[in-house]
């Protein structure tokens, strides 16, 4: 009998501590304790990428077990590209690499840009802080005050953009098809803190494909005394701010143009701020950085300094911005063409 209860002792033993190597180990500390997480901005500093990254992770952080450090670095060049394949192929798959870059990119792949070495459909999404309001906007100085002025004017207009697959670059290309705007794209900037310095010193007249959030948090004291005006919008409606500067779409003449203007850019501006993981990223991690990206969207305090910074918020979640890009990738291979010919 003595024996029996020995075996008995033993074997409960070891159960017990089997279970306790199986179960998760509630009292150790966070993974994220003491731990840097790293947004890598696919734009330069002073752009709206830029603030609204800095703005939300001095936040970020405080909605994380274990309260990491969140810093912010800019890796800038062919329209956030390279930070969004250095997130695809280079970041280690720890939770640690949160990528920003821009949601035209996914366009990119699905018109089979050239140069673009990742699929959209496998990044880990967080999600986006707004859906974009794109927005033309010019200097006074320029003469384009107005998008009739536009319209009517002896030479094409001179726009800043990126690269190809950024919203600068491919907002103004499908204006330009969809309306025919008179315009030359000077693409190569760093970014819209560049671009808005070229056109305060004369180089561009302005640019398209800025959101009004960008614009607002950027170009405050041009847009304040009337120096940078808004002339277009390239949004489904009127953002309340700007009730009496015409749609793009209300331009279209044919249904073609409009379809572009739909997909091309309305469709597209939902995912304009992307923050993705790398594909292959631990699912609970994934799960604690979704989390707090959606608490930090509701912090008092991210509100008030976001407010304080004139940004704009509508976030969309990371199950939503998956949906999202899943569904650019079913589009009539007839509009995939055509958008094609244009972003090309």
């Amino acid at each position: 009998m003595g024996h029996k209860v020995r075996s008995l002792m033993v074997m409960l033993g070891v159960s017990l501590v089997a279970s306790a190597t199986a179960l998760p180990a509630y009292g150790q500390e966070p993974f994220y304790k003491g731990k840097t997480i790293r947004i890598v901005v696919g734009f330069g500093p002073g752009g709206g990428f830029d603030v609204y990254s800095r703005t939300m992770g001095r936040h970020l952080g405080k909605h994380i077990p274990g309260n990491p450090t969140v810093i912010v670095d800019n890796m800038t060049g062919a329209g956030s590209l390279i930070a969004a394949t250095h997130v695809y192929k280079v970041a280690k798959l720890d939770g640690l690499t949160i990528g920003n870059w821009i949601g035209t990119l996914v366009m990119g792949q699905v018109v089979g840009r050239k140069g673009i070495e990742f699929d959209a459909r496998k990044f880990e999404y967080i999600g986006t802080p707004v859906r974009n309001h794109d927005t033309c906007v010019f200097t006074k100085a320029s003469g384009i005050t107005s998008v009739e002025k536009w319209i009517n004017a002896t030479a094409p207009v001179k726009l800043g953009g990126s690269a190809p697959g950024s919203t600068t670059d491919d907002v103004a290309k499908l204006l330009k098809a969809a309306l025919g705007l008179p315009m030359q794209l000077v693409s190569g900037y760093k970014g819209t803190a560049a671009m808005r310095l070229a056109a305060e010193s004369g180089e561009i007249a302005g640019l398209c494909g800025l959101s009004w959030a960008s614009a607002k948090a950027t170009w405050r004291k041009g847009l304040a005394s009337g120096e940078a005006q808004v002339v277009l919008q390239s949004a489904p409606k009127a953002h309340p701010e700007l009730p009496n500067v015409p749609l793009a779409i209300s331009l279209a003449k044919t249904d073609e143009a409009r379809q572009l203007i739909q997909v091309g850019i309305h469709d597209a501006s939902n995912i304009t701020y992307l923050y993705t993981l790398p594909p292959g990223t631990p699912k609970e991690r994934i799960q604690i950085l979704r989390h707090a990206f959606d608490e930090t969207m509701k912090d008092p305090e991210f509100l008030a300094e976001a407010k304080k910074a004139n940004l704009d918020l509508a976030p969309v979640s990371g199950e939503e911005l998956e949906k999202i890009v899943a569904g650019l990738f079913k589009l009539e291979p007839t509009i995939v063409g055509r958008l094609k010919e244009i972003l090309e």
